[in-house]
């Protein structure tokens, strides 16, 4: 018996009912022929109950889906009456053993009788006594593409052989497993997007076939992809660019025509389009006609940003108590083809005013930047003023972002021990790169963040100058597991270094405790301890790892998380002692980034503490 389309249950469902309607269900009332025009039945209280009696599995796919159901709260005046009641039951049986052979039960027994109300105040039954019977396996499996992908394969096309490698190596359904219509139309929809993914998006199937022979039970599976010609990108059109021109969207594509099509490489072009800050909304689709495969064209759409706009705030950091944020971004300063940032931040602790100068992108993605800051930060009986200046170039690819730059820096520190200042200047170089699911959510991949620097610090009058090197790395690790778990790994390491009398701006140099650091203490509330008084290390040692899975699933987005983290600074790595703190929290995955609200509790401390974060910090 061949099963051989997607949408073969809607069909074999549709010709049982109709089959049974044609032998003994003739539309009489008006509920009836409301239904044969396709319009839903009127609702009213149940006339009936339908039972089944079939295994667990099977008894909402049969109770659910028969004609019984949809018309069981027509009410009598509406014209279903006890006579096509009684053909709605007789027609039972045909519907539940379509609905069976989608589970790969092709020889089901039903049959369907109706019980009068079992005492006063009952509704009468409708009961199904279901058989299966044996349920039908796999026994063969032939998936292959041909076509253009297969040409280019037999031609010795590294590319080609591993993409047909992988459309067979991929397939969901084998030998031994069982039969059912949900799974083999999920092998075919995932066969044809991966080959739509990777170059060949006017892909389709030239055959596919489900051989049931059902007196064995079994299933012999046939799946024959055209995979089309292989796509290359062509031009790039563009829709909606008036103020900011054209230069940056085609500069953000990162491909030259002629190359490959693969979906990600246009997901990534359209990523790149949103988070530039110059567009509120950005589509970038292929033309598919097989026509056009040598050169598909590429259209952009996009809807520009405001020219200006700012932005004020209240909010609240464990780090740094409450705030208030002010934040300003124009996107063509002085008629000129940049992006101007400035936010300011006002605390009890933190007073900040940071600014961020980027061109529009340039060819392989490169922007210019300047950028500084002037902070005063006010933690633990210690007053600290810094500022910073900027100026470099940066490139981020989605899965790669780097900046050089040259940076100087100032900072003030006033403590019970006195004060300190000390000034340097660096040549730098970042890199994060990212392999993770999603950036906003990440769930599954890793990420790693490289700081580096070299210059030249000059101290206070009882410090000397000298060169001074620093490193700075952090790698986070995401994992799914389980039902429904997930685990985050995270370990950071750094050091600077420089002679030990060589004063060094206290921004370059380490602490620990708080968010994203070791939660249960305070905020720069860990380093090495002079005199009682906790300073800055030149050496930095934390590590986290972290349980969370969903509280319910009413509510995927609302995680529960158990936590631990260790750690501390030091102004060498012989002289570090981790800090541990252990605890318990919620995550909210909202659209736009995790809000993580945690209790820790400080083994060391011996206390408890609240911390708020935002965010995934790479």
């Amino acid at each position: 018996m061949p099963v051989a389309r997607p949408f073969a249950l809607v069909f074999t469902l549709a010709l049982a009912s109709l089959l049974g309607a044609c032998s003994v269900l003739k539309p009489q009332g008006d509920a009836e022929a409301a239904a044969a025009r396709g319009e839903p039945p009127a609702e009213g209280p149940p006339r009936y109950d339908i039972e089944v009696e079939a295994p667990r599995e099977l008894r909402a796919l049969v109770a659910d889906n028969l004609d019984l159901a949809r018309f069981r709260t027509v009410p009598a005046e509406e014209g279903l009456s006890d006579e096509e009641l009684d053909r709605l039951v007789a027609a039972a049986p045909q519907q539940a053993q379509a609905l069976l052979r989608t589970e790969g039960y092709f020889n089901a027994r039903v049959e369907a009788t109706r019980e009068p109300a079992a005492a006063e105040g009952k509704l009468p039954r409708v009961v199904l006594r279901v058989e299966p019977g044996p349920r039908t396996t796999i026994a063969s499996v032939d998936v292959d593409v041909q076509g253009d992908l297969a040409q280019r394969a037999e031609a010795g096309d590294p590319r080609a052989a591993r993409l047909r490698e992988r459309v067979q190596k991929d397939w969901g359904l084998r030998p031994g497993d069982p039969f059912t219509q949900g799974d083999w139309s999920g092998a075919k929809g995932t066969a044809l997007a991966t080959l739509h993914a990777e170059g060949y998006p006017a892909a389709d199937w030239r055959e596919t076939q489900a051989r049931v022979r059902s007196l064995e039970q079994q299933a012999d599976l046939i799946a024959r992809a055209d995979s089309g010609p292989r796509f290359q990108l062509g031009p790039v059109r563009i829709e909606g660019a008036d103020r900011y021109g054209e230069d940056a969207i085609r500069n953000l594509a990162d491909f030259e025509p002629g190359e490959v099509y693969t979906q990600r490489r246009l997901l990534e072009y359209q990523d790149r389009l949103r988070l530039s800050g110059l567009y509120e909304g950005a589509s970038v689709t292929l033309d598919t006609d097989p026509a056009q495969a040598a050169a598909a064209p590429v259209s952009v759409r996009v809807r520009e940003q405001r020219l200006q706009n700012a932005t004020l705030g209240l909010g609240y950091s464990s780090d740094t108590g409450p705030r208030f944020t002010l934040e300003h971004m124009h996107r063509q300063p002085f008629g000129l083809n940049w992006t101007a940032r400035n936010n300011f931040e006002i605390g009890n602790q933190r007073k900040l005013w940071e600014f961020d100068l980027r061109s529009y992108p340039k060819p392989r993605l490169w922007q210019n930047l300047v950028a500084g800051n002037v902070e005063q930060l006010k933690v633990n009986d210690e007053d600290r003023f810094s500022t910073r200046l900027r100026l470099g170039r940066s490139q981020d690819r989605n899965r790669l972002e780097r900046q050089y730059y040259v940076e100087a820096q100032h900072s003030r520190v006033d403590s019970p021990l006195g004060r300190t200042e000390a000034q340097a200047v660096t040549g730098n170089a970042d890199f994060t790169w990212r392999r993770v699911d999603n950036r906003l959510l990440p769930t599954q991949g890793y990420a790693l963040i490289l700081q580096s620097a070299l210059g030249y610090a000059r101290g206070s009058s009882e410090a000397e100058s000298g060169p001074l090197g620093r490193l700075y790395t952090r790698m986070l690790y995401f994992r799914p597991f389980g039902d429904g778990w997930n685990a985050r790994l995270r370990l950071d390491l750094g050091q600077v270094f420089a002679r030990e009398a060589v004063g060094v701006p206290d921004p370059l140099l380490f602490r620990a405790g708080g968010e994203e650091s070791v939660r249960g203490y305070d905020y720069r509330g860990l380093g090495p301890e002079v005199d009682g008084v906790v300073t800055s290390g030149r050496s930095l040692l934390t590590a986290s790892a972290e349980v969370a899975h969903p509280i319910s699933r009413r509510l995927p987005a609302l995680w529960g998380a158990a936590f631990i983290d260790a750690g501390n600074a030091a102004e060498r790595f012989s002289d570090l002692r981790p800090a541990v703190g252990v605890g318990v929290g919620l995550r909210y995955r909202s659209p736009v980034g995790p809000l993580n609200l945690d209790l820790a509790y400080g083994v060391d401390d011996r206390r408890f503490r609240l911390h708020v974060t935002a965010g995934v910090a790479f």
